[in-house]
């Protein structure tokens, strides 16, 4: 399959306190482990502009994130949430990140086919419309799928979350428009502490599908097998989006998922293959979770060259 990188190097500018696992080493490790990939291209990411983020965000979130970043300036940090802080330099990574989602929808709908990779930093899914958390500042991949519906007119978009934690903050766009189908493989119990199975909302357009500690790659497998790929040919989506958080492999520190670095290639052959069969073969995927640098480079790696040789 054609396959594009859209890059955004402003991810290192969100620079974090020391011991802090969302770091821009993160970005650095999948950056260098995709170079060896043989992608169709690279390209650069824009900033988004902000009335893009109104359509998923409220416009006094925007503007408490960007006015908590003018505040922190160049070396101090504005604290959010206990877990999520900002600096300066913050706000354009943030923007830069949206901004290359923004950029995949726009390759996919207009060359007709194709899949796309977002490697950005900080990661989104955890972002609700009034609210930054989890690490989360914008929600890319909320924002993505309603560029897709409003701007591109698509008529329904599916956005599958692998990372190991419940993308909250997607699941709020699902509740809130049934154009758009969200289904989540996620660790439970595990932060946010949401997902449960009977969270399905608008007419079963919200699928989640919450498994134990210890959930190795078999049990996974079936997981998807047996309730993601039905969902998504229920949707029969326009387009296919992906939350691709790789913390649930065995190395993460913040999770008790045992995923393999195969296991990120299979799923990855599994989504092209539903995109290709509904979607004319376009699928759009963003970079969220993966805190130990070696498997998170391992594992993106294999989840790129899979769509590539799907």
């Amino acid at each position: 399959m054609k396959t594009t990188i859209v890059d955004s190097p402003a991810s290192l500018e969100h620079r974090l306190p020391d011991g802090h696992p969302e770091h821009a080493g993160r970005y650095t490790a999948v950056r260098e482990a995709l170079e060896g990939v043989p992608v169709s291209q690279w390209l650069t990411a824009e900033q988004a502009p902000v009335e893009a983020l109104a359509r998923f965000h409220t416009v006094d979130h925007v503007d408490r994130v960007l006015s908590a970043c003018a505040e922190a300036g160049e070396e101090n940090w504005v604290a959010l949430d206990a877990d999520t802080l900002v600096r300066g330099p913050s706000a354009r990574a943030a923007l830069s990140g949206v901004g290359g989602a923004l950029m995949a929808v726009d390759g996919a709908v207009e060359d007709g086919e194709g899949a796309w990779f977002v490697l950005a930093r900080p990661p989104g899914h955890h972002a609700e419309p009034d609210q930054a958390m989890g690490f989360c500042l914008f929600n890319q991949i909320a924002v993505a799928a309603k560029h897709a519906l409003d701007v591109h007119g698509l008529p329904s978009v599916a956005i599958v979350d692998i990372d190991v934690h419940h993308g909250n903050g997607t699941q709020c766009l699902a509740e809130a428009d049934e154009r758009v189908h969200f289904i989540s493989l996620h660790q439970a119990p595990l932060y946010p502490g949401t997902g449960s199975a009977g969270e399905t909302g608008l007419n079963g357009n919200v699928v989640n599908i919450p498994l134990p500690e210890g959930t190795d790659s078999e049990s996974w497998r079936r997981a998807f097998e047996a309730e993601v790929i039905p969902a998504l040919r229920r949707a029969e989506p326009a387009l296919v989006l992906v939350s691709a958080g790789f913390d649930a492999h065995a190395d993460d520190p913040l999770a008790g998922f045992r995923l393999t670095d195969e296991d990120y290639a299979w799923a990855a052959t599994q989504l092209a293959g539903i995109a290709r069969e509904f979607a004319f073969s376009r699928l759009v995927s963003v970079l969220e979770g993966g805190y130990d640098c070696p498997a998170l480079a391992r594992s993106a790696c294999a989840f790129v060259q899979a769509l590539h040789d799907a």
